[in-house]
């Protein structure tokens, strides 16, 4: 076990990365790590003392099984700077811990009558569409299957969306549905606890409290406890929602840059600077991204 101090373990590091998971990390076709630069670029980050953490949807045990192994087995340090936080901020855990480690926050976890509100849509002609992830412990998702191109589930998301706005109207369950018109019904007390949000290969159901900004705050709680901030943040996403982010980064009066790795239009400018990458795949993109930064470290740029 080394003993000896990381790089920046006790003065500022020159960036951190806040990095979506879908799309920017993993592909959104296979699920998983498909360029194998994405790895050793981010262990050699991480073990210069960079902070790092993953800021997802995805659950803690999607992390613990697809990201955190291919980063051990190329040589992450133990005493890396590295967090992940799952379901939008309902869920984290450092790499530092035991394999399998997770942290839940039960005050943004949704009531299990949820699921089993979509448990009988699946068993139509949804259910060769998209499934329930099971290992979900805060949110509830239905994830695009394997078998079935992306074209085709997008063309019955909208229906599957709106059969499940109907059955959380009819079990009295207020919510809002994250578009830009953000339809939205309250419940018997006029509020709208749960939000439901459309990704490129999922429909999220969370918590009204759960997003990229809770994710974002989590995180910077996890680095508080093991080092000092960066000068400047790099938040990297593939969806007009990882913008949340940068935003509460900078709300809380951070120096941050948004890396958009699909290049999705925004509606309104936001107030910090924004790169725009769409001349190849997310993930490619942000091999592209990592590597500048690893030559920005070494001294190479």
């Amino acid at each position: 076990m080394p003993t000896a101090a990381l790089p920046f373990a006790s003065t500022p590091a020159p960036f951190g990365l806040l990095l979506d998971v879908d799309g920017p990390i993993a592909n959104t076709v296979t699920r998983t790590i498909t360029v194998g630069s994405i790895v050793t670029d981010l262990v050699a980050l991480a073990n210069t003392g960079v902070p790092i953490a993953f800021n997802t949807g995805r659950s803690a045990d999607f992390l613990w099984r697809e990201v955190v192994p291919p980063l051990r087995a190329a040589g992450l340090d133990p005493r890396a700077r590295l967090h992940a936080v799952g379901e939008k901020g309902g869920t984290w855990f450092s790499c530092t811990e035991p394999a399998g480690a997770v942290h839940v926050d039960e005050s943004v976890c949704l009531p299990t009558v949820v699921a089993e509100l979509v448990r009988p849509l699946l068993a139509g002609r949804y259910g060769a569409h998209m499934f329930l992830d099971e290992t979900k412990l805060a949110m509830v998702s239905l994830e695009q299957a394997t078998a079935v191109s992306n074209d085709a589930y997008l063309r019955v998301q909208g229906d599957f969306e709106a059969e499940l706005l109907a059955a959380l109207t009819g079990a009295g369950l207020g919510w809002i549905h994250e578009l830009y018109d953000r339809r939205s019904h309250p419940d018997a007390d006029g509020a709208t606890p749960i939000r439901v949000e459309p990704t490129i290969i999922s429909t999220d159901v969370q918590h009204e409290r759960s997003g990229k900004a809770l994710g974002a705050e989590r995180a910077l709680e996890l680095f508080a406890a093991d080092g000092p901030g960066p000068h400047r943040w790099y938040t990297v996403g593939d969806t007009p929602s990882d913008y949340a982010m940068a935003d509460w980064l900078h709300q809380h009066g951070h120096d941050v840059v948004h890396v958009d790795v699909r290049a999705v239009p925004r509606r309104d400018d936001p107030p910090y600077a924004v790169v725009l990458v769409d001349d190849v795949d997310p993930d490619l993109a942000t091999a592209r991204f990592l590597r500048e930064r690893v030559e920005e470290i070494s001294g190479t740029r």
